[in-house]
């Protein structure tokens, strides 16, 4: 999680610098999910998700170099420059997708891949409030439970879980203005869901890993919000004051997901300040060197 910090604090730096232009969009502060999400699945499962996704591409392949190299339109990025920001794809994950709600019919197509060839395994969907909102992912919803029949494939067949990251605005939007309903966990009648705190990365932990056995099970596929807040803008483009008070993102930055996990394990004796201040320094030199 301070790696995936640390790189997109190194790559906003790099942005504001006009080394590279075009959309970019920050994953600061959002960390618990891809964190908690990869210590939770296998490397054999697979992974999707919209155009901010630099924080899961770095848990997916761990190579910070070749993520800023792709963000600089260089050879040996991790897309070898083609892909940019929201276009990065590695083993096991499938992006980083341009138009909002798109990789959700996507990840079902996965899903179904691994149906067809009984691979045992499970994809994981991510997509934003926003998306939500699209008419594709309830289409993809319904093929995802369609196909789930126990008659012909088995329960154990679709094995997806898709996930909605709420950050309570879209762009320059509030999620409540743009939706009827914002409990997106329960936007499909027939699919169970649930709600998680994504600003906890040992809740996230233990959802996926609870929904990783669910699916696996053959329950069919689940539909988790992971409930989270966007400190920085929507994208670069948006400064992300304009539709919200001070006082409501000094309040919201109580709640740090990297802040909260170094209080938790402090508390319990499983590492001391110094420890914690040394993986911050370890963390910083690292990226500071491959950037």
């Amino acid at each position: 999680m301070t790696m995936i910090r640390r790189m997109e604090m190194a790559a906003d730096n790099l942005y504001k610098q006009k080394m590279f232009l075009g959309f970019y969009h920050l994953s600061l502060d959002q960390e618990a999910v891809a964190g908690g999400i990869e210590h939770a699945i296998s490397k054999e499962d697979k992974l999707i998700t919209a155009y901010r996704s630099h924080d899961n591409i770095l848990t997916r392949s761990d190579t910070i170099r070749s993520i800023i190299g792709e963000l600089l339109v260089r050879r040996d990025g991790i897309t070898h420059g083609k892909g940019g920001s929201m276009h990065m794809y590695a083993k096991g994950f499938f992006g980083g997708n341009g138009i909002v709600g798109a990789n959700v019919p996507l990840g079902t197509g996965i899903a179904l891949a691994q149906q067809y060839n009984d691979t045992k395994n499970i994809t994981i969907n991510l997509y934003g409030d926003g998306a939500a909102n699209q008419c594709q992912v309830h289409g993809a919803f319904n093929m995802a439970k369609l196909w789930n029949l126990p008659g012909i494939f088995g329960c154990e067949r679709i094995i997806e879980l898709i996930v909605t990251i709420d950050n309570k605005y879209g762009m320059g939007t509030s999620a409540k203005r743009a939706s009827a309903s914002t409990d997106y966990f329960r936007r499909s009648l027939y699919i169970p869901g649930l709600r998680v705190n994504r600003m906890d990365v040992l809740a996230v932990l233990s959802a996926a890993r609870h929904g990783r056995n669910f699916v696996k099970a053959g329950n069919g596929p689940l539909v988790y919000e992971y409930a989270t807040y966007l400190y920085a803008g929507h994208s670069m483009s948006d400064p992300g004051i304009a539709y919200r008070t001070r006082e409501e993102l000094q309040e919201e930055r109580q709640n740090d997901p990297i802040s909260n996990l170094k209080a938790k394990l402090i508390e319990w004796g499983i590492l001391s300040d110094e420890e914690v201040k040394a993986i911050d320094k370890d963390v910083r030199a690292l990226v500071n060197h491959e950037v």
